[in-house]
């Protein structure tokens, strides 16, 4: 048996090769593998030697030899073994081999286009491309993770032919994956219009999509990695939908810095809320609309702690997202067997990714820049004759930046003090911005009066504006830029409203 070992990421890479060194294998690797491996005290042949030439252009071409790529697409068969007789080539029968880390380079401030190129790797993806090929004989090892299950297989008699055929899909879809790196960051560089390609690896099949009758998977951007970049610590595995309603809130809760408790319904926003303590904030939210977050999902900026799991009491809730839970929560929510609990990494807004969206339409898809909320450079613009207070100040602030996650046509009616904010209606997902105002009333009830309100987009009618002073808002923020901007500026005058525009529409449709 020979084995080729070429790795830029070398972890796990000694073990491995001296399970297969104790299994009889022949190493051969190029330069630096083949130092990692004689520091460890492993015999191996350095691929120059194996093949009688040295490596050239600076290490540009180290494997591009018949005596590997022979060694590799060689099948087992009688006219195949003549030619490696022939050129006095043997089979290789097993290939670890990893990438020049491209994305990691790319990613680094600074880097320069020759940088970047510099790590294009060609003779791994060669290697990889050739033992996938080849799978029904050669065994490849494209992701040290997978290192330990062939050393298994191999003392066990052999690497199984469901094995390999796997390994050959994964190193496919790695190869897909970085060459569809490459050509982004060149398109990007010089400005050619370059082909998107969607890497996606599968880590669960679901029970269903939104419906019964609908197949659905999850898959990641990120080989590995959990539901959402999270663990589930506790509860049934996520369903679609409460995926789609926990990433929906995860973006709400993290995008404040104060304490903050998003509860998300049917992926729309039902109460949110900011405070000094993280129980207040979820006592706020829930408080903004108790019918509609009996069943949903609730995230935390905060790690959720044993008072605010506490304060959950009898009601029922799906999921609970944040970016850690203490022992004493732990204790409470695993009374409640079928809340699942999502631990996340970071609450870091920078931290998400992609920076993009995808959605499908028939034939196609489209794709446009996350709304991670203002540009720098937006300006508030005070437009009635009444400035706001203080209090009223804040509460927009918090109302805006709320309602940006609210389905279009989006209102949020919104209070603030010292201690935090929260809103107290939400309306959405209307085909007119009036209703919407109207279902934000409604849910508000008494608590509208002495609110303010946040519109995602601006008034086309003074109507809105008219209703929401009815109902008791006294200060209005909206992007601005209808042609009958003045009738809704008017409307808020005539009835004492203090109104600002933002210059930013952030529908969600």
């Amino acid at each position: 048996m020979k084995a080729l070992l070429s790795v830029h990421d070398k972890t796990g890479l000694v073990p491995f090769a001296r399970g297969l060194s104790q299994l009889g294998a022949q190493l051969i690797a190029s330069g630096g593998t083949a130092k990692a491996l004689r520091e460890a005290g492993l015999a191996v042949t350095e691929v120059s030697e194996y093949t009688g030439s040295p490596e050239i252009l600076g290490g540009r071409v180290k494997t591009l030899h018949p005596a590997i790529h022979g060694g590799l697409l060689a099948r087992a068969i009688e006219s195949d073994q003549a030619d490696l007789d022939r050129l006095k080539l043997d089979y290789i029968d097993v290939v670890a081999v990893n990438l020049y880390p491209f994305e990691a380079t790319i990613a680094k401030p600074g880097v320069t286009l020759d940088e970047a190129i510099e790590q294009i790797d060609i003779g791994g993806v060669a290697l990889i491309r050739a033992a996938a090929k080849n799978h029904a004989r050669v065994t490849l090892a494209c992701d040290p993770a997978d290192y330990a299950l062939i050393l298994a297989e191999l003392m066990s008699g052999g690497v199984r032919a469901d094995t390999r055929s796997r390994l050959a899909v994964k190193g496919f879809a790695h190869t897909a994956a970085y060459d569809s790196a490459i050509s982004a960051y060149l398109g990007q560089v010089t400005g050619e219009s370059a082909p998107v390609h969607v890497v996606g690896h599968r880590i669960q099949s679901l029970r269903y999509g939104e419906n019964p009758h609908q197949t659905a998977a999850l898959y990641s951007l990120t080989p590995g990695a959990g539901p959402l970049g999270g663990s589930v610590l506790q509860g049934k595995e996520l369903s679609y939908n409460n995926l789609l309603d926990l990433d929906g809130a995860w973006r709400v809760a993290i995008s404040y810095a104060e304490p903050a408790i998003c509860i998300v319904k049917h992926l729309s926003p039902c109460g949110v809320a900011t405070a000094a303590a993280l129980v207040d904030a979820y006592r706020a939210a829930f408080a903004s609309d108790p019918v509609s977050a009996f069943g949903g999902v609730i995230a935390s900026n905060r790690p959720f702690d044993g008072e605010t799991a506490q304060a959950l009491a009898d009601v029922f809730i799906e999921c609970i997202a944040a970016p850690g839970f203490t022992d004493e929560a732990r204790a409470v929510l695993a009374k409640k067997k079928n809340c699942r609990l999502l631990e996340m990494p970071t609450a870091d807004p920078a931290a998400i990714t992609p920076r993009y969206e995808l959605r499908t339409v028939i034939g196609g898809f489209l794709k446009q820049d996350a709304d991670f909320g203002d540009p720098a450079d937006a300006t508030w613009t005070v437009v009635s004759k009444r400035e706001p207070t203080e209090a009223e100040w804040r509460a927009l602030r918090f109302a805006w930046k709320t309602c940006q996650n609210v389905r279009s046509n989006a209102i949020v009616f919104a209070t603030a003090s010292e201690a935090g904010a929260a809103t107290v209606g939400i309306g959405g997902g209307q085909p007119n911005r009036v209703d919407c105002v109207r279902i934000a009333g409604e849910r508000a009830g008494e608590k509208a009066r002495g609110a303010v309100m946040a519109s995602d987009a601006f008034f086309p009618f003074p109507d809105s504006v008219e209703i929401a002073a009815r109902l008791g808002i006294t200060a209005i923020v909206h992007p601005g830029g209808s042609v009958r901007d003045a009738d809704s500026i008017a409307a808020a005058d005539a009835a004492g409203l203090a109104m600002v525009t933002t210059g930013v529409r952030h529908f969600r449709h």
